[in-house]
């Protein structure tokens, strides 16, 4: 997927030219920017959130949309649309501008087993309140958020390829045991709201609790098994079983979940995708994970 250079002297330009009541705020990157948009404060209470490619340009009018509807109906502070950007000469997409949101996100984190454990059941609520807002007119899963909330077999194929090429790495058997487990149930319920994107960068903490869960770009409305990736890529032990306790689903939802997990780590794993060693080994820690936890 094509990225556009996006830097601050193109956000200060596009900020002065829609918005010029802010034209005189500091404009500085964020500590640490996501894959698909990159991010900016805009003085000291909002930030630009720019769109990095083509393929995430469609998440700027749904979060403009359904944000602002689904935030008071749940329990953590999500993000607030402040202003919609236009496309330039030099940036063909839309933008947005956000309500800056406080906290330290959970990956910076050093977390007690005991917060852990408080922060596993927080998200399990929010879930939960997530999931039972009335989803009728939401966006099925589709190409806009990557399939989240879809099947897992628009990812058959290339997971099936990743296990083959981590044939001397890992148990390729019980890989493919667990990818199949995944495959073999679909969502039997109608379809609910999913965030798309649960990840410990994406989740928020003052004072050690949760706060306020961020980036809804892959925000959908489907199967709830791809939320559940949380479970192998944060928790462990008491935490996940806290989490795993909170959350009332069955064990094939389970498994689509654990698929889930599986899949985005072994394509990292296998060199599928441009991604950085730090993030590689962090996946080949979910993948140990979830094969451990599928064999128990």
């Amino acid at each position: 997927m094509n990225k556009v250079t996006i830097d601050v002297g193109l956000v200060q330009r596009m900020v002065a030219q829609q918005f010029p009541k802010f034209k005189d705020l500091p404009i500085t990157p964020v500590a640490t920017s996501g894959w698909d948009n990159r991010t900016f404060h805009i003085g000291k209470e909002m930030l630009v959130r720019i769109p990095s490619a083509e393929g995430y340009a469609a998440q700027v009018d749904k979060e403009h949309k359904w944000l602002p509807r689904l935030a008071p109906l749940l329990p953590l502070k999500i993000p607030e649309p402040l202003a919609m950007g236009q496309p330039t000469d030099e940036y063909p997409w839309k933008w947005s501008i956000y309500r800056w949101l406080e906290g330290d996100a959970v990956a910076s984190k050093n977390l007690s087993e005991a917060d852990s454990c408080k922060i596993a059941t927080s998200l399990a609520q929010f879930m939960i309140s997530l999931e039972g807002i009335n989803a009728i007119d939401g966006p099925p899963a589709g190409l806009h958020n990557f399939y989240r909330g879809g099947s897992l077999k628009h990812y058959d194929i290339e997971t099936r390829q990743a296990i083959t090429d981590l044939r001397n790495k890992i148990d390729t058997n019980l890989a493919t045991e667990l990818w199949e487990r995944g495959l073999a149930s679909n969502w039997q319920n109608a379809p609910v709201w999913v965030h798309g994107d649960v990840s410990a960068g994406n989740l928020l903490l003052k004072n050690n609790l949760l706060h306020s869960v961020i980036d809804f770009g892959m925000l959908g409305v489907g199967d709830p098994a791809c939320d559940l990736v949380i479970a192998w890529t944060l928790f462990k032990g008491k935490s996940r079983d806290a989490f795993r306790d909170a959350l009332t689903l069955d064990p094939d939802t389970w498994a689509r979940g654990r698929a889930w997990a599986f899949w985005k780590s072994a394509i990292v794993a296998s060199n599928m995708t441009n991604t950085n060693s730090v993030e590689i080994n962090q996946c080949w820690r979910v993948i140990d994970e979830v094969l451990a936890d599928y064999n128990n």
